[in-house]
């Protein structure tokens, strides 16, 4: 580990090693430090992704994928079940710790340097600027010095909040999940399953699935996560064997319109760029790690550090993806204050279309019908625009 790079990047996930792939790509000197002992470890994830997701990136290798699904089963409170076909679009469950671990990889064979069981535990900030890292690595203190640190240390990013950055979450925009590790994914809906959220059933193959759950932070203080998931599994698995659990937040807001600082960026999470409606954030933290790359390496090239300068990687990255981020906060707000009985209705609804003509924005048309604003910006989320 030497003791200054160009860049640093704090958090060995996938927006951190897309972040270092592009910044190695420049020809840059760049360090990936992780806190764990293992990149990929703990998975806290339903591990979700689209084919389109994941290909604009990476060619998948099948070691990487668990699992095909072409279909999704949505369960309303009554148990309404409308299936939906992906005609165009295929999905992933992916092997999270392998697909992290070879995606860090990638990074190494561009260049980057990665160092595990590194706890970078302070920031260095000199005339206002962030200018590099205190960090505790195999039980050496070290200080790193680089003109860019990048935070991609997930939703707590204490990276963020030292350096300056208003990283908060409100309650209801802050998921509690739990997951315990058939081809069509399910999800479940409603206030007896999971209160401003959902429960899902990812299948893995060989009789094995991701069964997890999200409810919204204002929900738990009065039955936890974990309530919800034993409960659900009493009733359907009763027999399922319990390999591994995690649990962890998820942040179901806006991106953060402004994720930098002078000599700072933060990513992926730590940017709060996941998918407000589903709480989905490995191909959107790709890209909000690609693009920080991206900028990161522009401002090097410029010698520019400022946050003015760095701006230029949030504005990219609200035409790539933030903006249709921030209309899914909308539609989102819209459908947690449905009752059981709305989604039972738009089951319902839903159920009549022809399954060959069934798509999500069907449902999600349904799910905002009374709201003719939203249901425009459903159109053009589902159009691409």
């Amino acid at each position: 580990m030497k003791n200054k790079y160009d860049v640093i990047v704090v958090g060995g996930g996938p927006a951190g090693s897309m972040a270092a792939m592009e910044i190695a790509k420049a020809n840059y000197s760049v360090c990936v430090l992780e806190k764990t002992r293992d990149i990929g470890y703990p998975v806290r994830c339903g591990e979700a992704i689209g084919f389109t997701g994941l290909n604009q990136f990476v060619k998948p290798k099948d070691s990487w994928i668990a699992s095909n699904i072409k279909a999704v089963n949505l369960i309303s409170p009554n148990n309404i079940d409308v299936k939906i076909r992906f005609n165009h679009e295929t999905g992933y469950i992916l092997n999270r710790r392998v697909f992290d671990y070879e995606l860090s990889n990638i990074a190494v064979k561009e260049g980057a340097k990665i160092y595990t069981k590194a706890y970078v535990h302070d920031l260095i900030i000199e005339d206002n600027f962030i200018k590099g890292v205190k960090v505790n690595y195999l039980g050496e203190e070290k200080e790193i010095k680089s003109k860019i640190v990048i935070g991609a240390d997930g939703i707590e990013s204490r990276v963020g909040r030292w350096g300056g950055i208003k990283t908060t979450v409100k309650m209801k925009d802050m998921e509690s999940c739990i997951k315990h590790n058939e081809c069509e994914m399910t999800m479940y809906v409603g206030k007896e399953y999971a209160p401003g959220g959902y429960l899902w059933v990812f299948p893995k193959g060989n009789s094995m699935a991701n069964i997890g759950i999200g409810i919204s932070g204002k929900y738990s203080r009065e039955r936890s996560a974990k309530d919800y998931l034993d409960d659900f599994l009493r009733k359907n698995y009763p027999d399922v064997s319990i390999l591994t659990t995690v649990c962890g937040g998820v942040i179901c807001d806006k991106p953060l319109s402004k994720p930098v600082n002078n000599g700072l960026m933060l990513v992926g999470d730590a940017a709060h760029q996941t998918n407000p409606m589903t709480g989905g954030g490995i191909a959107s933290g790709m890209k909000g790690g690609q693009i920080a790359g991206i900028v990161a390496s522009e401002a090097l090239l410029a010698s520019n550090f400022h946050s003015d300068f760095l701006m230029k990687y949030p504005n990219r990255m609200f035409k790539e993806f933030g903006n249709n981020y921030t209309k899914l906060y909308k539609i989102k707000e819209t459908i947690n204050n449905l009752s059981d009985k709305d989604l039972n209705d738009i089951a319902l609804s839903v159920k009549k279309i022809p399954e060959e003509r069934r798509k999500l924005a069907s449902v999600f048309k349904q799910a905002v019908y009374k709201k003719p604003k939203l249901i425009i910006d459903v159109l053009k989320i589902f159009a691409g625009f």
